[in-house]
């Protein structure tokens, strides 16, 4: 049986959310029969329930639910964790961390029932704090995660997990590949209520003041801090060709293409037709100074990195967005 057996059994964990939601769709629409998607959120809270797949609400902090979670699986994609933007996990360093029981759990069930691969999302939250002082930051290749200094909570909770996967290969064969996602953004996902990340929210502020006849937006920070953000496809693309390769230790999905917050609103001002003045809230979550993606080592390994332009990203996001916003809720549709 190979990773690309469309007859065995896959796991995907974490598929209520925004990325899993999409991986499972993904890996349905390749031909995949054998799909068991799994998320601690009720079904009426999925971002996306695909029809003809296994869909299972558990809680996989619990050991015996990771057992169960992966009985007769030959690939686990762990996707599941406790997250959101910087204004959820700056505020919820703790419940970010107690996500380490669904990887340890997870790859402890998945050793033990003999799954042949197993893949862990991983971000560029665990990537050393002093490399991302200025906006004009260097691209973090993979080897700025150490020494070690990731971000409060969720980045820990990353960098475990990455080391996690590394000493199951090392001690016990159990062949896992693990990405460092860098800020995944596109239509289907989260952009309200706290956990959503910026290109979302910045989507979210410009259609509501548009709708409102209001004349500006808040934006967290002085606008100059910088950020790569990757569009969903190129996400689920990097992470099936990662899981059917043979590199083991952690690589960026990401992409390199590198933007002020000032610069994106200004593409989502292009896209709604609108410019808006700028209220600037210096107490706000921000996150650290500058991120981007190095993609050598990606280019290197598999021969590809992500590539879908931000303004071509965000024209698909705002328009979904948009739409969300102006249905009736009783009206709208899971994402398809």
């Amino acid at each position: 049986m190979t990773v690309s057996d469309a007859d065995s059994l896959v796991v995907i964990t974490g598929a209520g959310g925004f990325i899993g939601g999409h991986l499972v769709a993904d890996l349905r629409a390749s031909g995949f029969r054998r799909l068991r998607a799994i998320d601690i959120k009720p079904l009426d809270r999925w971002y996306q329930v695909v029809p003809g797949v296994e869909n299972v609400v558990r809680d996989l902090r619990d050991r015996l639910a990771c057992e169960e979670a992966v009985n007769g699986a030959s690939q686990v994609y762990n996707l599941a964790s406790d997250m959101g933007g910087m204004g959820f996990i700056e505020t919820h360093k703790a419940d970010c961390m107690i996500s380490v029981l669904i990887n340890t759990n997870m790859l402890i069930a998945a050793r033990d029932a003999g799954v042949e691969r197993y893949f862990f999302s991983s971000s560029a939250c665990v990537y050393a704090a002093d490399k991302q002082t200025q906006p004009d930051v260097a691209p973090l290749s993979e080897a700025d995660a150490y020494p070690a200094m990731p971000e409060h909570g969720y980045g820990w909770e990353k960098l475990f997990g990455e080391r996690m996967c590394r000493h199951f290969y090392e001690d016990f064969g159990l062949e896992t590949r693990v990405a460092r996602y860098h800020n995944v953004y596109g239509p289907g996902g989260t952009y309200d209520g706290g956990r959503e990340k910026a290109p979302a929210a910045i989507c979210r502020k410009i259609i509501t003041a548009q709708l409102a006849g209001a004349t500006d937006i808040e934006v967290w920070g002085d606008g100059e801090q910088t950020r790569s953000f990757m569009y969903i496809d190129d996400c689920l693309y990097g992470t099936r060709r990662l899981m059917q390769s043979d590199v083991r230790e952690p690589i960026n999905i990401g992409s390199d293409e590198l933007v002020t917050i000032n610069q994106l609103i200004d593409v989502v001002e292009q896209i709604a037709g609108r410019k808006f003045r700028r209220r600037y809230n210096l107490s706000a979550p921000k996150g650290v100074r500058g991120r981007c993606s190095d993609n050598a080592l990606i280019k290197d390994r598999l021969g590809w990195a992500p590539s879908v332009r931000l303004r071509d990203g965000m024209e698909k996001t705002y328009r979904w967005i948009h739409d969300q916003i102006t249905t009736p809720a009783a009206m709208r549709r899971i994402y398809a």
